[in-house]
């Protein structure tokens, strides 16, 4: 057992080391000793270990501008994994999930797994969408961990930085884990401490009771000195992977960056029924809603389970970065690119690199969507203009998708299709 262990971890060294290499490519940009270079050196620390256990880029947005066909390639940023499986739960396609992370990595496969061994959806919905039952252990135990590929096991059967074994966050609720979890977590403790209860928002049976409840109990937290003190400093917003170098762009014209919160918070708990929108219920009472009719990523919902069983060899997870995983593959050879929020962090020699790659590999009528903290598209002035003349931009039409997207904490939705 320890010689497998001791080569498994050979095989991850040169994986993990281009991991932090790339990261720190794209977000170090000041010395170390400099306030602005520590904390870009924080943010990379942070980034090491499980960030996304849900996604937070809205699957049902994505798939209105993708409008992917049977046969169709899609590769995407994999990240928790919640949209590449609702896209193949979509439509029978190709999906390359694509992920620097080896969390998110051995997150995906293990969905994977669960797809194909689980017994049902009753089983597949108390792991993943539940995620805090005892139970859950007992099944990755028996149906799960026996079918995974080495690496993936010892990730999840191995222990974390406080000591906890992986797999045990499927008992104690996954979506309070990870990065995203412990910064919403923070935020509960924030409110509570003056008072306000997010919960609260979830008791609401109307639109009308939502913003009186968020009007009352949240809004008045953003106009507090200390509060507006502290989500002014980068560090606050880590949790949220928005590096330093983007703080500026998310903040925007804004005198603080307590009103861009705000706004959006706002946005989360007012524009859109609670009986419809999975991200509320995760910002504000921190798990998945458990009626039957609840509202869950499209993947997790009953009528989506005999379609992933059997789609479930149609997705592939690469660990790389995905402008090398492009490079590999042929030209014209792919329909679809998801590339979430990872343009934000990279430097203009990246941003070329990687659509140069695009084009290379884009079929004619290809779409390429991301979204981006700031509200405006940050390609124009940063990927030669050669390049973005081969793809047709609609701002109105952006516009009306970044207003549908029910996670409400990006500024812009972007489509770009390929177009000669």
């Amino acid at each position: 057992m320890a010689s497998t262990r001791d080569a498994i971890a050979a095989e991850e060294a040169p994986l993990r080391r281009e991991r932090n290499r790339r990261l720190r490519q794209a977000v170090h940009r000041h010395k170390a000793t400099t306030r602005q270079g520590l904390q870009e050196r924080l943010f990379t620390l942070a980034f090491s270990g499980l960030v996304y256990p849900q996604i937070w880029e809205d699957p049902v947005v994505d798939l209105e501008a993708l409008d992917v066909k049977e046969g169709e390639h899609l590769i995407a940023i994999a990240s928790g994994g919640c949209n590449v499986l609702s896209y193949l739960a979509a439509a029978p396609i190709t999906v390359t999930a694509v992920d620097l992370n080896p969390a998110h990595v051995a997150l995906n496969k293990l969905k994977l797994a669960a797809l194909t061994h689980l017994p049902d959806h009753d089983t597949f919905r108390t792991f993943f969408a539940d995620a805090n039952k005892r139970e859950n252990v007992d099944t990755y135990h028996t149906y799960l961990g026996p079918k995974l590929d080495a690496k993936t096991r010892k990730y999840w059967e191995s222990r974390d930085r406080l000591g906890r074994r992986r797999i045990g966050y499927f008992s104690s609720n996954l979506y309070r884990h990870g990065l995203l979890g412990n910064f919403i977590t923070a935020g509960h403790w924030l409110a509570r401490v003056h008072g306000a209860d997010p919960r609260r928002v979830l008791t609401a049976r109307t639109r009308g009771e939502q913003r009186r409840i968020f009007d009352s109990e949240l809004a008045p937290l953003f106009a507090k000195r200390h509060i507006r003190w502290l989500l002014d400093k980068p560090s606050a917003l880590f949790g949220l992977g928005i590096p330093p170098s983007q703080f500026a762009a998310l903040k925007g014209s804004e005198a603080s960056m307590a009103d861009v919160l705000r706004a959006r918070l706002e946005r989360l708990a007012c524009d859109f029924d609670l009986r419809d929108n999975y991200f509320a219920w995760q910002a504000f009472g921190r798990r998945y809603a458990t009626n039957t009719r609840a509202p869950l990523p499209p993947y997790l919902k009953r009528e989506s389970f005999d379609k992933l069983r059997k789609r479930a060899t149609d997705m592939t997870v690469v660990h790389a970065s995905l402008t090398e995983h492009l490079a590999s593959k042929p030209a014209r050879s792919l329909d679809a690119y998801v590339l979430l929020d990872a343009q934000d962090w990279m430097t203009d020699e990246q941003l070329s690199a990687l659509w140069n790659e695009i084009v290379r590999t884009a079929k004619l009528g290809a779409r390429v969507i991301f979204r981006t903290a700031g509200e405006e598209t940050i390609l124009p002035g940063r990927v030669p203009e050669a390049v973005l003349s081969r793809f047709s931009y609609d701002r109105d039409r952006c516009r009306a998708l970044t207003a549908k997207d029910r996670s409400s904490i990006y500024g812009g939705f972007h489509l770009y299709t390929f177009v000669a």
